[in-house]
This record gives C-alpha cells, structure tokens and sequence, in this order.
C-alpha cells in the first residue's frame, strides 16, 4: 500500500509491528537514512542491534543469495523484542526476492524494512510493496521539514519551549540547512541547553549554527562595506596567506552585496529584509548587516554589484591584469562609495 507523505511522519514516529514491511525511497540519501533509522529504533528500540533483534543486509547480499532475507525474518534470537531486517540501497534487481519473503512473512517474524533511491512509477520495487496488502511504500521528497516534524526533532532533543526568536531561527536553519546539518545542529543546542532550564533563545541558535564563510572573509567585507578603508590591505595580506584567492574574495563579496541589496530592497525595510536571507543571519551580525543595508541604499548597492560583476568578468578573462591587484582596487572603490556623502 501507499503511505502518503502527509501521513509518513506520524507511522515513522508510531510504526505498526503488525505490518510485515516499508519500503522507504527518495533521492536524498541522507533523509532516506534519517527516516529509516527513525523507524527502526521506533520498531525495534535503540539496543535492537546490541541485541542482535536487527539483521542488515546490502541490495548486494541478497542477490548472491536470496534467500538471506527469508532466513531474516525467520530466526529468533536470544534477547526477546521485536525484530528488523534491513535491507539497504535495493533496487528492481532484488524485488522478486523481497515478494517472496512478504509473501512468507506471519506475525510473529521480523519487520522488513527496505530503503532505495529514486524509483519511477514503473518501478517493481514500488509495485511489491505498493500492492501487498499489509505492507507500505513511501517517498521522500527534498522539501523542507514542516513545523511539525521540527517540533518534533525539538522534543525528542528535550528543546520543547524555544523562545519565539529562538524557534524562529530554528525555523529558519531547517529551511537552508539538508536535515543531516539541522539534525545535528539540534544535537549541538540540546548540549548547549544541557541543565539549563531557560528556553533556547536566537543568541542560543546563532552559537551553535554553522558558520558558512571564514571569520577574516567576513572580516574584510564588513570593513569593505563600513567605508574602512585604510584596514583593507592588511587583512587582504592575512587571507592570502591562507590561500583565499581573488576569485574567491571577488565571490564573497558578490555574495554579501547582494544580500545587503535584497535588504535594502525589501518593501519592509532593510531589518525584515535581512530577516528573509537564506542562509539565515543572526544576532549582533544580523544587526550589523541591516545597519549596512540602510546606510547603502539600494542605488548605491546597485552600483556596486554593477562594479563587482565588472570585476569578477576582468578576473576569469584572459587579460594578463594581476588578480590581486584588480580585487583590491575594487575593495577600495567601494570602501569609498559608502563613505557618507
């Protein structure tokens, strides 16, 4: 039978030990894994396999021998509980043999849990587990958590009550972050919040994030757009000296800039503007950013993104001008285009 994606959630949380199977597929192989280790430890508890109540098998074993996963599901171990048979990274290949042992499959055998990539409408992995009456088959698509499913990451993390910025930008990073990043950013701010009763704030989320750019990267293109001029040059010197070249610095501060002018541009001004980037911004450098957007304006942005794609075309084109020369003179020109007027 089908499981319905809006319905997948609350069975992964909750699975039934009477269903002889799931086949659970989706190009992401990351949230395939979440989802299938969700399941298991839900079915089977999280000692299952310390236990030896879990038996994996690869798409590769079952085809030299096929009928590894009918002797799975069939043996009885010492430690009572219920039981799983894995089966991972299966395909079309091995779908006879996975019909045969749901067809074999009684009440009192192991769960068969299978996992595979991207399977199309015609797939005959799909078509075993889609039409056997007491098995599931369910998709796993790249969108983004819900709330609820994050929600419940939080619960599960003992992070139930964030504060309303706090779980803004937990809301915030599930969107940018593949949920491997959010998962363990959650593990990161459970730690964080380790015997400490106060709720999870932004300033909470922002020391755990993932920080997406070098600390001196950053460095230079808050001096660049804070019209600082005369600090330019040594901390160019600094990023050199790790190796960051001149099409790396011309990219950041593209990207930078033009996030500075998707702020300014923003009909809700430049604070809600920076509040919609994504990756998302926060604390004392979400502040700073919005203080940069106003003071710019979008003209004045304009002018500079105009000027930085000028540079990265002189960078990549075959002129013998020295890179590191042609980013620093355009670091400079705009250092005093935010000079104040």
């Amino acid at each position: 039978m089908k499981l319905s994606t809006r319905d997948a959630p609350a069975y992964f949380a909750k699975p039934d030990p009477s269903r002889a199977g799931l086949l659970i597929y989706g190009g992401d192989a990351m949230r395939v894994a979440l989802r299938r280790q969700e399941v298991i430890v839900n079915l089977a508890g999280p000692d299952a396999e310390d236990e030896m109540r879990l038996t994996r098998l690869s798409a590769g074993d079952l085809r030299k021998d096929p009928t590894l996963v009918l002797d799975g599901i069939k043996s009885h171990g010492f430690f009572p509980g219920r039981r799983v048979v894995f089966v991972e990274d299966a395909g079309d290949g091995v779908a006879k043999n996975l019909e045969a042992a749901l067809a074999a499959w009684e009440p009192e055998d192991a769960q068969i849990v299978v996992t595979a990539g991207s399977l199309n409408a015609r797939s005959a992995l799909r078509k075993v587990f889609e039409g056997h009456p007491n098995a599931f088959a369910t998709a796993i698509y790249d969108d983004p958590p819900t709330r609820a499913e994050i929600e419940a990451t939080l619960r599960s993390a003992g992070l139930s009550d964030p504060t309303r910025d706090g779980m803004g930008a937990i809301l915030a990073l599930a969107q940018s972050l593949d949920p491997g990043d959010f998962r363990q950013t959650i593990e990161k701010l459970a730690l964080l919040k380790l015997n400490d009763p106060a709720p999870a704030t932004e300033a909470d989320v922002a020391a755990v994030a993932p920080i997406s750019t070098e600390a001196d990267l950053d460095d230079l293109l808050n001096i660049v757009a804070e019209a600082r001029t005369g600090e330019i040059q040594p901390v160019l010197r600094r990023l050199a000296a790790q190796g960051v070249g001149a099409v790396t610095l011309s990219i950041g501060a593209t990207r930078h800039f033009r996030a500075l002018h998707a702020a300014a541009a923003d009909p809700g001004g430049p604070g809600a503007g920076i509040g919609k980037l994504r990756p998302p911004v926060f604390g004392a450098r979400r502040d700073r950013m919005a203080r940069q957007a106003s003071a710019w304006g979008r003209a004045r942005l304009e002018r500079a993104l105009a000027l930085l794609v000028d540079t990265d075309l002189a960078l990549r084109s075959s002129a013998r001008a020295p890179s590191d020369a042609v980013i620093e003179r355009t670091l400079v020109r705009l250092a005093m285009m935010a000079q104040p007027r």
